[in-house]
């Protein structure tokens, strides 16, 4: 018999469609462009550009080591999702045993059951490695930081390229980080496939929705777009 029914194989048809579509839609298409995240990307290249004027910049070392902090307590909570993940595996014949036992009809057969739970510990691995890369490019941008050119010299060709240059590795470690923070979030709709694959299904329509209404009609993204919220809107 195989392992997935054809719903099974839908649902999971769907699920990994509307990740790669979404991912494709926000980092390759014109669309992107007009998202939070790319005007984000935005705000770093005009704070590189401010930074390099300043003579103090401890107020921007500070800054980026609370953006360090972050990337390290997501890649420590994926590591901690990686191994719950593998403990639900080790745990699979007390947990089908449970729900066998439930009044509620819930997948469990075995190879299934461990199915799932395999795919679920491959998107914590890829969560942990996204925000750990995050991390590592997040120490390039500290170290390129502290390399940057005085305000005497901002003028010169020099100091304009190795603004250039971290302003890319900055906006490479936000991207990385996103894709990230995008797994975790498509990680709560593929539990949705252990209760069945309609779940699933609704669930990551529901994900796909919400994260693109923050990204397109959120109230962050009228801020840094500098619209005034509607109550004071003239």
């Amino acid at each position: 018999m195989p392992l997935f029914d054809p719903l099974d194989l839908a649902a999971i048809t769907v699920f990994g469609l509307a990740w790669a579509s979404y991912a494709i839609a926000m980092e390759w298409t014109r669309i992107g462009r007009l998202n939070l995240n790319a005007r984000m990307d935005d705000v770093r290249a005009e704070w590189m550009r401010r930074m390099l004027s300043r003579e103090v910049r401890i107020v921007d070392a500070q800054i980026m080591a609370a953006l360090q902090n972050g990337a390290a307590f997501f890649a420590s909570t994926s590591l901690i999702a990686v191994g719950g993940a593998l403990s639900l595996l080790r745990s699979t014949a007390e947990v089908v045993s449970v729900l066998s036992s439930l009044p509620v009809a819930l997948p469990t057969a075995r190879e299934l059951w461990e199915a799932k739970a395999i795919g679920l510990v491959v998107i914590f691995v890829y969560t942990f490695y996204k925000f750990a890369w995050s991390y590592r490019l997040f120490n390039y941008v500290a170290i390129m930081l502290g390399a940057t050119p005085p305000p005497a010299e901002r003028d010169t060709e020099a100091a304009r390229r190795h603004v250039a240059r971290t302003t890319r590795l900055f906006q490479s470690a936000g991207r990385h980080f996103n894709r990230g923070q995008r797994a975790l979030f498509f990680a709560l709709a593929y539990l949705g496939w252990f209760v069945g694959p309609w779940v699933l299904i609704g669930a990551t329509v529901a994900v796909v929705l919400v994260v693109w209404h923050r990204q397109f009609a959120s109230e962050s993204l009228r801020a840094v777009r500098d619209e005034p919220p509607e109550d004071l809107a003239v």
